[in-house]
C-alpha cells in the first residue's frame, strides 16, 4: 500500500496546538517564515514518498549482509542515504555555523516523523547521527566539533552510540570496556559492545562511535564511566581519512523486525585495525562524566524513538484503512443488498478509529513537546525558559513510552483489521507489528522511562511540574464547558461526553500524582510498582488534552463556516478519543494507586 504524508495533520498540529507562530517569533528564527515551513513540508513529502518509501519492503526482505567484518546494506539504501544527505535533511535542526539549517526543533519534527514512517530501518541511521551531533555540540571540545560535526551534518559520516555490553544491558554500572591513556593524549579501548545500530555499514565514508568505557583508575559503578569518540577511520590533521581503527564488526544480529537496519556486535581492540593494538579513542569532556554526557544523546534519541512509534502507527493505520475500504466481506449490520467493504462494520470502524486516535494524539503531544523545547532554549525570559524546559523534560519519557507502547497496539490492530490476511507477510501488515515491537525496548525500556517519569520528573520537584500541567489542562476544560453550550444540538452530546471524560481523566491523573508524592517515603516499592501505569496514564491524559484542544479548534472552524472536510474528520477523531480512549485513565490511575497490592502479589506469587 502506498504511504502518503499526513501533511494536513502536520500543519494542523503546528498551527493550532504547538503554536508555530510563537516559536518562529523566538530569537534566532527571524528568517524562518511560515511560507518557508510550508515549503519544507511539501518538499519533504515529495522526497520521502519518492526516494525512501520504496526502501521499506526491500529493507524488510533483503537485510544487510555481513562478510568478514564488512557490511553491505540493503540494495537502494546507499543511494537513498546519499540523496537524503545531499538534500540537507540531516542538518534541519542543527546550527547554521556547522552547516545545518538552524531550524526550530518544532519545524524539524514533522520531517523527522515522516522519514521514519517511510522506512523505520533506514531512518535509524540519521536519527542516531543527530544524537551524536547534539552531544558533540554540547560537550565536545572545539577541535572535536570542527573535526566531526560538519561531516556528520553533511552526511559524509554517520554516528552511533555504544553503551550495551553482553553483561551490561540497562545497568551501565556493569560496563567493563577499558580505555587506557596514551602518551599522546589519546586512549586505547578494548572491549565488546552489542546491539549497535548501524555500527558497520557502507552508507558513508566514516562512522563516528561514541563509546562508554572505563579508565584504569576509574571508581566503580556509573561514576567511573567516561565517554570517548572512536572513529572507524582515524582522521588526519588535514581532515582526510587515515588508517582503519581497531574496531571490528564481529557479526550482525538476526532480529524480529527492522531487518534493514544492521545491528552490530563491535569488538574494540581485536587486532583487526591498521593503527596498532586497541581502538584509538578521544576523551569527550572530563573523565568519569560519560554517562551524564551520553544522556544528552539518549534524550535526543528517546524523543526520536517516540516519533518512530507515531510513524509506524501512521503507516499501519494507512495500510489498514486502505485494505478495509477495498475488502468486501459480509453484509451490513443494518442490512444491505450484498456484501460491503469491511470498513462499514462497526468493530472494524472502532479499530480504525482507535488506531487513528492513538496516532494523532501521540503526534500532537510530540509536537507540543518540541515547541516547549524551542521555548526552553531560545525564549528571552529566563522564567519562561525554565518552565518550558521542565515541561519538555517531563514529556520526553511520555513521548517515548506512550507513543511506542501505543505503536504496538496500533500495529496489532492493523493486523486484526486485515484478518487472516494480516498474518500473511505478503500483505505488509505484519511488518509494522514486527518493527514496532522493538520501540518500547531500545533507548530505555518503558519501565526505565516510567521510572524516570516518577523519580526525576515527578518526585524531584515535589510534583510542581505535574501540577502545573494539570492546572493548564483545567483551563482547556473550562473552554470545553463553554464550547458545549455553543455546540449545535447534533454534536452536543459527543462534545459533552468528551468534556465529562476529560474532567474525570484529569482527576485520575491528579490522584495518581498525589499517591506518588504521598507514598514515596513510606513505600517506595509501591510507587514504582505502578510506574508504567503512571506513564501510560500520563500519555492517555496528555493525548486527551491535545485532542480536546483540537476539538475546540475544529468546532470553531466549522462554526465560522469552513467547508474543509479535514476539520469535520479531525473533530470526529477527537470525539472518538474522548469517548473510547480517555476512559482508560481511570483504570490506569487505579492501578497506580494499587501499587502496594502489586508488590505484595509479586512476593506471594514467588516470582522474585
Amino acid at each position: 500500500m502506498p504511504y502518503v504524508t499526513p501533511l494536513q495533520d502536520f500543519r494542523f498540529n503546528l498551527k493550532w496546538l504547538a503554536g508555530l507562530d510563537e516559536v518562529l517569533a523566538l530569537p534566532g528564527f527571524e528568517e524562518v517564515t511560515p511560507d518557508l515551513v510550508d515549503a519544507i513540508l511539501d518538499e519533504n513529502a515529495r522526497f520521502v514518498e519518492q526516494a525512501i518509501v520504496p526502501l521499506n519492503v526491500a529493507g524488510d526482505t533483503q537485510p544487510p549482509r555481513w562478510d568478514n567484518g564488512q557490511v553491505s546494506t540493503t540494495p537502494g539504501f546507499r543511494q537513498g542515504f546519499a540523496d537524503y544527505a545531499a538534500s540537507g535533511w540531516q542538518g534541519l535542526q542543527h546550527p547554521a555555523q556547522w552547516g545545518g539549517q538552524g531550524l526550530p526543533k518544532l519545524v524539524a519534527t514533522p520531517p523527522s516523523e515522516n522519514i521514519q514512517a517511510a522506512s523505520l530501518a533506514f531512518s535509524l541511521c540519521p536519527m542516531l547521527t543527530d544524537g551524536v551531533i547534539e552531544a558533540l555540540l554540547t560537550v565536545g571540545s572545539d577541535a572535536q566539533r570542527q573535526t566531526y560535526v560538519p561531516n556528520l551534518i553533511a552526511g559524509k559520516w554517520t554516528g552511533t552510540m555504544n553503551l550495551t555490553e553482553p553483561q551490561a544491558g540497562s545497568d551501565l554500572a556493569l560496563v567493563t570496556t577499558r580505555a587506557v591513556p596514551q602518551s599522546d593524549g589519546t586512549y586505547r579501548l578494548n572491549g565488546q559492545k552489542i546491539f549497535i545500530t548501524y555500527g558497520e555499514h557502507d552508507l558513508a565514508e566514516n562512522i563516528v562511535h561514541l563509546v562508554l568505557a572505563r579508565t584504569p583508575d576509574a571508581p566503580p559503578g556509573v561514576k567511573g564511566i567516561s565517554l570517548f569518540i572512536v572513529p572507524k577511520f582515524l582522521v588526519n590533521k588535514d581532515g582526510s581519512l587515515g588508517p582503519r581503527n581497531d574496531v571490528w564488526c564481529a557479526s550482525l544480529e538476526h532480529k524480529l523486525g527492522i531487518h534493514g537496519s544492521p545491528t552490530a556486535v563491535l569488538l574494540y581492540g581485536s587486532g583487526h585495525g591498521e593503527a596498532g593494538e586497541g581502538a584509538v579513542g578521544y576523551l569527550v569532556g572530563e573523565q568519569n562524566r560519560g554517562l551524564e554526557y551520553m544522556f544528552i544523546m539518549m534524550n535526543a534519541a528517546r524523543f526520536g524513538v517516540g516519533q518512530q512509534g507515531i510513524a509506524v502507527s501512521e503507516r499501519a493505520y494507512q495500510h489498514a484503512l486502505a485494505y478495509a475500504q477495498e475488502r468486501v466481506q459480509g453484509r451490513a449490520i443494518e442490512g444491505s443488498a450484498g456484501p460491503v467493504p469491511i470498513a462499514r462494520h462497526p468493530d472494524v470502524q472502532r479499530m480504525l478509529l482507535t488506531m487513528r486516535g492513538l496516532t494523532e494524539a501521540a503526534r500532537a503531544v510530540s509536537f507540543v513537546a518540541a515547541a516547549a523545547h524551542d521555548k526552553g532554549v531560545h525564549h528571552p525570559d529566563a522564567e519562561v525558559r525554565a518552565r518550558n524546559r521542565a515541561f519538555y523534560e517531563y514529556l520526553v519519557p511520555v513521548v517515548k513510552g506512550f507513543s511506542t507502547e501505543s505503536a504496538v497496539e496500533v500495529a496489532s490492530l492493523g493486523v486484526q483489521v486485515h484478518g487472516g490476511m494480516g498474518y500473511i507477510e505478503e500483505t505488509g501488515a505484519a511488518q509494522y507489528y514486527r518493527d514496532s515491537r522493538i520501540l518500547p525496548i531500545y533507548e530505555g525500556t518503558t519501565a526505565i522511562q516510567a521510572n524516570d517519569l516518577v523519580g526525576r520528573k515527578t518526585l524531584r520537584d515535589g510534583g510542581a511540574t505535574a501540577y502545573a500541567i494539570i492546572a493548564a489542562m483545567r483551563e482547556t476544560l473550562k473552554a470545553l464547558d463553554a464550547a458545549v453550550g455553543r455546540a449545535p444540538a447534533t454534536g452536543r452530546d459527543s462534545l459533552g461526553l468528551l468534556r465529562v471524560n476529560f474532567d474525570q481523566a484529569i482527576q485520575a491523573y491528579e490522584g495518581a500524582v498525589a499517591f506518588i508524592l504521598e507514598h514515596a517515603q513510606s513505600n517506595i516499592r509501591a510507587v514504582y510498582a505502578g510506574s508504567v501505569p503512571y506513564l501510560m496514564l500520563a500519555g492517555v491524559v496528555h493525548g486527551g488534552w491535545q485532542m480536546a484542544r483540537a476539538a475546540l479548534v475544529c468546532q470553531q472552524q466549522l462554526a465560522d463556516g469552513s467547508s474543509d472536510p479535514f476539520y469535520r474528520s479531525k473533530l470526529a477523531t477527537a470525539l472518538f478519543y474522548g469517548a473510547q480512549i480517555l476512559p482508560r485513565a481511570q483504570a490506569l490511575s487505579a492501578a497506580v494507586q494499587a501499587g502496594h497490592i502489586a508488590d505484595a502479589c509479586a512476593a506471594q506469587a514467588d516470582i522474585t
